[in-house]
């Protein structure tokens, strides 16, 4: 293709493609591509890339401009929303097309690159590329060789992505109707240039160039938790690891260096290969390595065998093996006729939803799963070995080998077939290939009448039309076998044997220029060869159109002693076309076949003499020796006594006599042709008297036309009937066989029948002309011939029947019960089909067919019994079911003029409309069958929809689409959905609601085949209406009757012409489809949608130019389309900002040192989809899913949101004294250095370095940063606001450095490098913290000589405001952003909601805003997180600990007070309002991102004014009815409802009230004093995190069960063993809360000033006592644990009155209390029981004895209406129930599924009775499954002994 580099002006040599795979419709990577220049001038990159999103192009290691569009993206109408501008969509589409030839990419080459000659190098002329030289045309003359200049490479990488692709790339995924699917990807050939799809490159067959691949994807979608890591141990190997199949080979798969999670894959095809012939595929894929053939482990050439594999999808694995064992035989068998393999090694991938039945690329075939087939099939083998022996001829030719111009496309494709014929040839045996042979030319015959171009047409420079393509497939394999045959003949060659190893051998070694291959070239490749000129044949067969029609005749010459043969030729197709000459030029019909054709005479000693005919006219007589000097032998004389002789010694064993008989005669030694009284039993005729004679008068015994199979023709030959019986019965080739039959069954009579009979009989004929001969008796079976053909196809399906008792029963009468299938003999198996395809066929001269074939055909279906057979009977089925719908409609055409009748129907009879009930009734059973127990693909409701299809064509049932509309939906398998759609589309499917269901389906449905099937219907259904006359036509179209006249051509085709004229008026007419509103509204949006199929927008274009009138477009401007090029004169305008290809620092762009060094981004960890559906795991996958991931991305805050401006602090600072600016909010000396030392030893820890700087979206390549994370934080900003004196205490200084790891840990997935960063970096923390505490505890209580006893605990409570520095500098970073910037910090916002997450961009000890995150990313934790987040109770929670410090005046407080009201009066209009109307719900509402609206704003302290604003007044009056919600005080269970999210503040005289006091831990208010809480965390209560250690806690908690109060309902009656574990986890969880200060030590009345505390509590406890318990062992079961956690915050209610701060804290306690304990207590099978059983369960399932329990019962389908009177609903049990069950983890133990296993055979016992077969089977199974259990429970008993409570782990698949 030099033209078309010259014009492009480069070539290219290397292109390497980097890709990440997630398996949620995204894929990002960049492509690297090596350009050779081949001028000087080049400017400008012009590259193929649709549908692709590019972010970023550098030309060497310069930036580039370039400019994509993608011209489908962006088309458009003047008016989309009129449906009569589809003529313009149409227009611009045909536009689109066109601009995409140049490319869609264009890339400007820098400046700084230039374009630098290296050398030159001597090339040869420039050959033409026109059309290929036809024979007669000398080849090209050598030219010489010019210089060409070469120049350096360039180096084009484009970074790209994809999301959703609509073409080129096919996303498989398990959804809401396939759960089941397992998700992979692949390349799809969805469009014929589907390779720009998927990346950016030179689309085109003959830009070839080398490949490197690199493929990032999850190492395996089916992953353990990694929670669970560290407490079970290492994980074992994944059962089903993420496996890339790519064109090339396999360099190596490594682990990836930054994340364990992730496998790479390399691939490298150092051989040029076309983009389109690239192809790859990932998924969990099972893999097959198909063995060497050890009988050869080297072939001749000393090379050893190449690799050969084999790849499907889980559950497939048992249909692999037989699918694919015969692939090393086709290898070797191709490698030693034809050459070297042309690559290293050889792939198979089976996979779903491909759009053609394979795919074939360089070293990998992709192939649909529907070409598996299991060891009992017999149908599917010989399509499915055809088909995979085609995939590997291929690769030699086909990819490898490619055609030089569209012209030659024959030539590859039938060389392809061709070979793959030679290998079935090998593995069949001759006869089946012949007799395919056979079939197919009669297929060329029939089609090739003058309608079919020829196959190649050199002027053409278009790839072949797709609807000429299968006949161009079809003839041209027959062309080379013709062609092979007639080089054979010349006496110096073996045929194509010869050239096929030369042709690819010149492929290896490099002798074919670019491995393309022309017709011109091969023809003289086969000239040198076989030295036979060519060019005659290629005229007529390869460049000409048509096939020969010869009539023959024969007679017997006595005085030549020759036989005289007379030829006349005719061509058909020249015929049709002799008047047009237009058509003449176009099609090229051949006038006249030449050559040469063999006859072969067998004369009367039985002799075969064979002469050539040298045709070279029409019409000729032909003389032909005879050699044979006697007459023939009379039959009646010794030789036929001699026959019987040997017969009768054959059948007594006699081998040698068997021998001579094979040699004689096919049908001698048959038993019924040689006892009497058999053959008056089948009624045998003989031959007549007349016929004997004219038998001894014949000189020879019958004459072969065209022996040798050398033409492609329809022979006639007219020779006497024992003539074709002597063929039929003597010649040994399965065509002259075929010949006779069908010459036979033309001319019915007894004898012909018996003849017929005995070759079905004897099985010495090959199995297809047994076939044959069958389906001829139809012929016999007439009312003339006394049905003596239907009496003998009954006698011979008798054969497979019980025998009637009495042997003269009258067959016609008798009840035809099968035995029990066996199919072991393929042979019977094909020839008991063909014999009920043939009985079905039979019918009466009205039509119509006999009614005991009807009753035969219910009886076989009703009586067939499959129990005992190996291979399964399905298609067997769908033939009966398919001949019981051929033999229910009648055969007579309807009356002239009429297709249906507009009338219900045809009248039928009492008897045919029972015995079409009869047929009804017993189809759909098999329906309900296929349901319950599904046959291989569904193929028996196929054959039923198709015979309700074809009953109601046949107005013999209503059309009724009802029954199948539901089979249309998504879910079903796709074979059975396109069926349905059939059905549906031969009814009135355009009434508006279906045609919006159809139209959804063309757009939404999620498979593409279904929705090109459902295009494609839509648009021929119309035609097929319109001519049943379900839709009617003008009344003109009645008045169309056509009169036989002189001169009838031309009116034919005018009124043809009007006629579709007419019909396309009625169509747009029609209220109910052109008028119709669906296709109005509808079909524009649809057409111009980017994601629309392209196949499906054409076939919406059809339909509007079928129904709606087209808009009157003005005639369009010529005008010249130039490929956008952004190079100019000028300077290119700067583009947007582009993701930089440069190597970032690790610390700056989350990522590991090494890893920017390509220019793609680093990718994200995908989010994890469960694979099988479980109530008990939480999905995690995130709401977000970032166009360009990045892996490790620090939190940080956004640059230009700087931190919230600080409220004044002047009015704060103590009167006359200095305080240094880092203190100016309150922190103390000791704070300030504490944090001073903490933030230096964490800025220098090795952790550290992705949390120095805030994140930048640019430089850190994670654009979606700050829509996920609302407050950013980091060190640096830390440091700021330490040193500018932001905060007031040490514990918010902690709270911000909580903020930077939640955030961390909510934007980087678990396992990901910045999550483990951010655990260790956590873990770092509090160990220091913890020793910080208590170093600071230690210096101030030296510092503080106050007296011990605290104020009033009122006052901790109340007067924790803003003003006292220590106590309140927890609350006010969360206080302060709350409010605007300007409101000072003196409420304390108490329900736990997102009060403390106000919206504040800078953290908090709730961490901000950071606490929605987790939560999007666990939809299914609401229920446990739905009150909104304790963390701001932290505030209240740590003031006592410095309730004593001086700086609590009480005037600074009053004006702090006075400020504030003044500041809510500014927002009481607004806020107010906002508030009240969020507080109505008792509930606490979910975290809504931080915002501040459900929670009022609580004024604690002494704010005695506050109590009377109206706003105070709303929320008082609505806390009381939350009060009542709550159960009363002394019921305990975490089932308590937390109300004091709508709490409000204790009015006046509630303040003497100890009200810091709970009933367990008021003490704590003076705790803190001497021991802080170590490094409490402010993280929400819903969202589970990663603890210090990096453990992080399983996020199951879909079945919370209820410990106490509910215990009833939740909780086993037995109760649970105390598990130290879990009980010590949940009591960590509960102390490291901000709100559990409070509760870890017992109350002191004294010290925490509550007197009367004792008189009121009587059973005190607390968090330490407990951990205390359980380090005595003091807890014997899991329940009394929980008792005492219901206790402490029972206490605390009852004590404390409600809405006070440590009510609200128990309230917080609370909810972290249930979420754990539901956790904890939560039963399931631990993870390899589940396991077992799901592996028990797949035994039982294919095990026979299940098929009976494997779906649930339909008491309707199988009629027992009474089965739920006797089994209730509730405790129906089947397989499929019981499995969901174990899938979704409702079994708790392995006695709890075995318990429903044995009610499941209960159930079938209790109904059906012990002694029936169905009970029997029942007992059956249960012994079976009781056996498979008895190891699991034995394992089961060991496991539960020594387990800990730690649930197993789960298993995600990662989709994303």
């Amino acid at each position: 293709m030099q033209r078309e580099h010259t014009r492009r002006g480069f070539t290219i040599s290397h292109q390497k493609v980097v890709l990440e795979i997630d398996f949620s419709g995204h894929i990002w990577g960049y492509t690297t591509i090596t350009l050779n220049p081949t001028s000087r001038d080049l400017k400008a990159i012009h590259l193929h890339a649709r549908q692709c999103v590019i972010h970023n192009v550098t030309v060497g290691p310069f930036q580039a401009d370039f400019v994509h569009h993608d011209p489908f993206a962006h088309l458009s109408v003047t008016n989309a929303q009129d449906v009569h501008n589809h003529p313009e969509l149409k227009r611009r589409v045909y536009s689109a097309l066109a601009e995409g030839d140049e490319g869609e990419l264009s890339i400007s080459i820098p400046r700084e690159v230039a374009v630098t000659p290296s050398g030159s190098r001597a090339q040869a002329g420039i050959v033409s590329e026109a059309a290929t030289p036809e024979p007669q045309t000398p080849g090209q003359a050598s030219q010489q060789s010019h210089s060409v200049t070469e120049y350096k490479q360039i180096e084009v990488t484009i970074t790209y992505s994809l999301k959703d692709p609509a073409d080129g790339v096919q996303f498989v995924l398990p959804s809401e109707h396939y759960p089941t699917r397992v998700p992979h990807v692949f390349t799809t050939p969805s469009s014929p240039d589907a390779s720009r799809f998927w990346v950016p490159c030179i689309d085109n067959l003959w830009e070839k160039c080398a490949w490197d691949f690199e493929f990032v994807v999850p190492r395996s979608l089916e992953q353990h938790d990694p929670a669970s890591d560290d407490e079970d141990g290492p994980v074992e190997g994944d059962d089903y690891p993420t496996v890339v199949v790519c064109s090339g080979e396999l360099i190596e798969q490594v682990a990836h260096p930054y994340n364990s999670s992730k496998t790479i894959f390399l691939f490298s095809q150092p051989v040029a290969t076309s983009v389109q012939h690239i192809a790859w595929a990932a998924g969990p894929f099972h893999v097959h390595t198909i063995p060497a053939d050890l009988s050869s482990a080297e072939d001749a050439s000393g090379t050893t065998q190449p690799l050969m594999d084999a790849f499907c999808l889980p559950g497939h694995e048992a249909y692999l093996t037989s699918t694919v064992s015969f692939m090393r035989s086709v290898m070797s068998f191709y490698v030693t006729e034809f050459g070297s393999y042309p690559f290293g090694s050889y792939k198979l991938v089976f996979v779903e939803e491909l759009p053609s039945q394979r795919y074939d690329a360089a070293t990998l075939s992709l192939v649909t799963v529907e070409m598996l087939h299991g060891e009992d099939a017999i149908d599917q083998v010989f399509e499915a070995r055809h088909s995979l022996s085609h995939a590997l001829a291929c690769q030699w030719i086909g990819v490898n080998i490619q055609q030089k111009m569209w012209s030659d496309t024959w030539l590859v494709n039938g060389l392809g077939l061709y070979i793959t014929g030679l290998f079935m040839r090998k593995m069949f045996g001759t006869n089946e290939y012949r007799y395919r042979l056979k079939k197919d030319m009669e297929r060329v015959i029939e089609q090739d009448n003058g309608s079919m171009p020829p196959i190649c047409q050199p002027q053409t420079l278009e790839p072949p039309d797709a609807a000429n393509l299968p006949f161009i497939n079809l003839k041209s394999p027959l062309v080379l076998h013709i062609l092979d045959r007639r080089l054979g003949k010349s006496g110096t060659s073996l045929g194509l044997s010869r050239v096929l190893p030369k042709l690819f051998l010149s492929a290896l070694t490099g002798d074919m220029p670019n491995n393309l291959l022309s017709t011109h070239s091969f023809l003289r490749m086969c000239r040198k060869v076989s030295g036979i000129d060519p060019r005659s044949f290629a005229e007529q067969w390869i460049y000409g159109s048509g096939c020969p029609t010869f009539g023959f005749s024969a007679s017997f010459n006595r005085k030549k002693m020759a036989v005289e043969i007379t030829m006349r030729q005719d061509a058909p197709a020249h015929k049709a076309h002799e008047s047009n000459e237009i058509a003449k030029l176009m099609m090229k019909p051949v006038p006249f076949f030449e050559g040469q054709m063999t006859i072969r005479i067998h004369e009367a000693d039985g002799t075969p003499y064979e002469h050539v005919l040298d045709i070279r006219s029409p019409f000729k007589r032909y003389e032909v020796p005879f050699n044979t000097k006697y007459k023939r032998v009379r039959r009646n004389t010794k030789r036929y006594l001699a026959r019987q002789a040997a017969a009768q010694a054959a059948a007594e064993g006699d081998a040698d006599a068997a021998a001579a008989m094979d040699m004689v005669d096919m049908g001698f030694g048959l038993e019924i042709w040689e006892n009497e009284q058999e053959r008056e039993n089948w009624k045998v005729a003989d031959w007549t008297e007349e016929d004997e004679q004219n038998m001894a008068g014949q000189t020879y015994e019958w004459i072969r036309i065209d022996a040798d199979f050398e033409w492609i023709a329809a022979i006639a030959f007219d020779q006497k009937d024992y003539m074709w019986v002597s063929q039929l019965q003597r010649d040994r080739d399965v065509v002259a066989q075929y010949e006779a039959i069908a010459v036979l069954s033309k001319s019915p009579n007894p004898i012909i029948a018996s003849t017929l009979t005995k070759t079905v009989l004897v099985t010495n004929y090959y199995y297809r002309i047994r076939c044959e001969a069958a389906g001829a008796l139809v012929p016999c079976a007439s009312q003339k011939l006394d049905w003596l053909g239907l009496f003998h196809l009954f006698k011979l399906f008798l054969r497979y029947c019980y025998e009637p008792e009495d042997p003269k029963a009258d067959l016609f009468s008798h009840t035809y019960v099968p035995r029990p299938n066996d199919f072991s003999d393929i042979a019977e198996y094909f020839v008991r089909k063909s014999i009920l395809r043939a009985i079905a066929s039979v019918r009466f001269d009205n039509g119509k067919t006999p009614p005991v074939i009807r009753q035969f055909l219910v009886d076989q279906l009703r009586y067939n019994d499959n129990t005992t057979n190996a291979y399964a009977d399905a298609l067997y089925i769908c033939s009966i079911i398919s001949a019981l719908g051929s033999a229910t409609v009648s055969k007579q055409p309807p009356e002239r003029g009429e297709f249906i009748s507009s009338e219900s129907g045809p009248v039928q009879d009492p008897q045919d409309a029972e015995l079409l009930n009869r047929a009804v009734s017993e189809v759909n059973r098999y329906r309900s069958m296929d349901r319950l127990i599904p046959t291989f693909h569904n193929v028996v409701t196929i054959a039923v929809i198709e015979f309700h299809m074809l009953l109601s064509l046949a107005s013999l049932i209503p059309h009724d689409p009802r029954p199948f509309f539901p089979l249309t939906r998504e879910g079903n398998y796709t074979q059975v959905r396109i069926t349905a759609f059939d059905y549906l589309f031969l009814g009135k499917w355009y009434v508006p609601k279906m045609m919006r269901y159809v139209l959804a389906v063309m757009t939404h449905d999620s498979s593409r085949i279904v929705r090109r099937h459902v295009a494609r219907s839509a648009c021929q259904s119309l035609a097929l209406l319109v001519t049943m006359g379900e839709m009617k036509t003008p009344k003109e179209a009645d008045s169309l009757l056509i009169e036989e006249d002189g001169n009838g051509g031309e009116k034919v085709k005018e009124n043809k012409r009007s006629e579709i004229d007419m019909m396309i008026k009625a169509l747009r007419k029609d209220r109910e489809v052109g008028k119709n509103e669906a296709i109005r509204e509808f079909l524009m949006p649809i057409a111009l949608a980017p994601e629309t199929d392209s196949e499906v927008r054409w076939c919406l274009l059809k339909l509007a130019d079928l129904l709606i009138r087209g808009a009157e477009e003005a005639p369009p401007k010529v005008t010249i389309h130039l490929p956008p090029t952004p190079v100019a004169e000028a300077p290119p305008p700067i583009l947007p900002v582009k993701l930089s290809s440069k190597p970032t620092r690790p610390s700056k762009s989350g990522g590991p040192p090494g890893t920017p060094k390509t220019p793609l981004p680093p990718f994200t960890v995908p989010p994890k989809l469960k694979l099988v559906p479980s109530s008990s795991q939480a999905d995690v996958s995130g709401a977000r899913t970032p166009s360009i991931p990045t892996p490790i991305t620090r939190p940080e805050r956004r640059k230009e949101n700087p931190p919230p401006k600080v409220p004044p602090k002047a009015s704060e600072k103590k009167a006359g004294k200095v305080v240094h600016k880092a203190r100016a909010s309150g922190m103390s000396e000791n704070d300030l250095r504490a944090c001073r030392s903490a933030l230096k030893k964490v800025q220098t820890n090795k952790h550290a370095a992705l949390f120095l700087q805030p994140v930048d979206p640019v430089r850190d390549r994670a654009p979606n940063y700050f829509d996920i994370i609302k407050s950013p934080m980091d060190l640096s900003t830390m440091s700021a606001k330490l040193e500018s004196g932001q905060y007031k205490d040490r514990f918010a200084f902690e709270a911000d450095f909580r903020l930077m790891t939640n955030n961390a840990k909510t934007y980087n997935m678990p396992g990901s490098f910045a999550h483990n960063e951010t655990v260790a970096m956590e873990s770092f923390f509090d160990k220091l913290w913890v020793r910080i505490n208590k170093t600071v505890e230690a210096a101030n209580k030296a510092a503080q000589e106050k007296p011990a006893p605290p104020p009033p605990s009122t006052s901790s409570t109340k007067v924790s405001t803003h003003i006292s520095a220590p106590a309140s500098a927890k609350a006010s970073p969360a206080v302060t952003r709350a409010a605007t910037p300007n409101v000072p910090t003196i409420k304390l916002k108490i329900g736990g909601g997102p009060s403390a997450n106000g919206a504040a961009p800078s953290p908090s000890p709730a961490t901000g805003k950071h606490a929605p995150k987790p939560k999007a990313r666990k939809p299914k934790e609401p229920k446990l997180s739905e009150v909104p987040p304790p963390a701001p109770l932290a505030t209240p929670s740590r003031p006592p600990a410095f309730e004593d410090d001086g700086s609590l005046d009480l005037l600074e407080e009053v004006i702090a007070i006075e400020r504030e009201k003044n500041q809510e009066r500014k927002h009481s209009s607004s806020s107010g309002q906002r508030e009240r109307e969020r507080d109505k719900p008792a509930p606490p509402p979910p975290i809504d991102k931080g915002k501040d609206k459900s929670v009022p704003k609580l004024v604690i302290g002494k704010r005695k004014k506050d109590s009377v604003d109206p706003t105070e007044d709303e929320i008082l009056a609505l806390a009381t009815p939350a009060k009542k919600e709550r159960p009363s005080a002394p019921a305990p269970g975490p089932s308590t409802a937390p109300t004091s999210a709508a709490s409000a503040p204790p009015p006046k005289n509630a303040e003497p009230i100890p009200s810091t006091k709970n009933g367990v831990s008021g003490h704590k208010s003076r705790e803190k004093v001497h021991k802080p809480s170590p490094a409490p965390v402010p993280e929400p209560a819903s969202t589970p995190r990663t603890s210090a250690k990096g453990k992080e806690k399983e996020k199951e908690s879909s079945r919370p069960a209820t410990p106490a109060n509910a215990k009833a309902k939740k909780v086993p009656t037995q109760a649970a063993p105390v598990n130290d574990k879990k009980c010590r986890d949940i009591l960590k969880t509960l102390s490291r809360l901000p709100e559990a200060p409070i509760f870890l030590q017992p109350v002191d009345p004294v010290r925490d000033g509550c007197p009367t505390y004792f008189e009121e509590i009587k059973e005190p406890m607390d968090l330490g006592t407990m951990t205390t318990k359980l380090n005595e062992n003091k807890y014997q079961t899991m329940e009394q644990f929980a008792r005492d956690v219901e206790l402490i915050l029972q206490n605390c209610r009852t004590f404390n009155p409600p809405t006070t701060y440590p009510v609200m804290c128990a309230d917080a306690v609370e909810r972290v209390w249930k979420k754990e304990w539901s956790k904890a207590m939560e039963r399931k099978l631990s993870y390899a029981e589940k396991r077992s059983l799901q592996g028990l369960m797949k035994t039982i399932l294919i095990d026979p004895l299940s098929w009976v329990f494997r779906e649930p019962v339909d008491p309707i389908a199988l009629g027992i209406p009474t089965y739920h009177d006797v089994i209730p609903k509730k405790d129906a049990r089947d397989l499929r129930t019981i499995q969901t069950k174990l899938n979704t983890d409702k079994y708790d133990s392995v006695e709890a599924f075995e318990a429903d296993l044995d009610l499941m055979i209960h159930n079938a016992i209790t109904f059906n009775g012990a002694d029936s077969e169905v009970g029997q089977v029942a007992v059956q199974l249960r012994a079976r499954y009781r056996d498979l259990l008895a190891p699991i429970r034995g394992t089961n008993g060991k496991r539960k002994g020594g387990e800990k409570g730690t649930p197993q782990p789960a298993k995600k698949v990662k989709l994303g």
